[in-house]
């Protein structure tokens, strides 16, 4: 690899404008985010028109906020990579087309970048990977566990059949009538209180690597409901350490199952539920006493971030990988 590869990555899939540049696939110059939670928060979610609107306004501005902060001329870009999707197809339309802009008006190669892969390779800004590995990848949108065998290899051998561990915790953040977003409220909640309720576990069938939080939901609901009907109280911070739990509990559970049958070598953790306490200390005890090697970024490179893409993209840039000026949003996409 170029001793002097610096890639300049854009993200734009949801509610983050992000713009960084990273040098050689490790070394991050600028990483600069600009967060829309404060527009979205009276809505309790993400609303996708306004998500695009945001992007619109502050791209350029962020642009130009990382390009100063690295301290980079445009003669220095070897590459620009940008998340072609999954997400808000609105959204990401935004920083495509101002990658494809970029890419053409400063004749630089364009890479498209996969979301996922992106969070994958987050983890290598902080410690070079070692193959094969495991990894565990918990959002808002996803939650899949992946096996690499080599850097852009993915093998995906488990997936949520329904609501993503983090659309979870939004929904029983709403019952518990905690703030947008949801994880963090329900994560500081749970601190508080003890799992004093038995949610549900969805193991599903035996050998499974899949997750359904579905149920466990319904179960949330139907036990505050039913609470009210009988004039109980119960405590919230109660609620969100059982509803945890029971998130952990599988999470952790399939993590290091499948850790053991495919003999890894490393077990990663990406996306923004990563950040949730619960779930870092629950995994590090576990691989602590397996001396499985464990790596979960810090917590400004769980949530999205342009250094991930960019990170990813460096990857595909080495590999000879190109995108054209047909590149397109895709809201869904497969990672391989």
């Amino acid at each position: 690899m170029n001793k002097e590869l610096l890639i300049l990555g854009i993200e734009t899939s949801c509610d983050e404008t992000a713009v960084a540049i990273v040098k050689n696939g490790k070394e991050i110059l600028a990483n600069v985010v600009s967060s829309q939670i404060e527009s979205h928060k009276r809505f309790g979610g993400v609303v996708p028109e306004i998500a695009s609107r945001h992007h619109v306004e502050q791209i350029t501005y962020v642009l130009e906020q990382a390009m100063e902060q690295a301290a980079v001329s445009w003669d220095e870009i070897s590459a620009i990579a940008v998340t072609e999707g999954p997400g808000l197809v609105g959204a990401l339309l935004v920083g495509v087309n101002a990658a494809k802009a970029l890419a053409f008006a400063k004749h630089k190669p364009l890479i498209g970048v996969h979301h996922i892969a992106g969070h994958i390779y987050a983890n290598r800004l902080q410690q070079e990977f070692q193959f094969p590995l495991l990894a565990l990848i918990v959002s808002g949108g996803h939650t899949e566990l992946v096996i690499m065998k080599a850097h852009g290899e993915y093998e995906l051998i488990g997936e949520t059949r329904d609501d993503a561990a983090g659309e979870a915790y939004d929904k029983v953040a709403r019952m518990l009538d905690l703030p947008y977003p949801g994880g963090p409220g329900i994560d500081r909640l749970a601190g508080l209180g003890e799992e004093t309720i038995e949610f549900p576990r969805a193991w599903l069938e035996e050998g499974s690597y899949d997750f359904s939080f579905s149920g466990l939901k319904s179960s949330v609901t139907n036990t505050i409901h039913n609470a009210k009907q009988r004039g109980e109280t119960l405590k919230p911070e109660d609620i969100a350490a059982s509803f945890q739990a029971s998130v952990v509990d599988v999470l952790t559970t399939k993590t290091v199952r499948a850790a053991k049958h495919y003999n890894v070598k490393q077990v990663i953790v990406a996306g923004g539920v990563a950040a949730n306490k619960g779930l870092r200390s629950s995994l590090q005890q576990e691989f602590a006493n397996l001396k499985i090697p464990l790596q979960i970024p810090p917590l400004y490179l769980c949530t999205d971030n342009a250094a991930m893409i960019a990170a990813a993209g460096a990857i595909a840039f080495a590999q000879g990988k190109r995108s054209t000026l047909d590149l397109n949003a895709r809201a869904s996409m497969p990672l391989k």
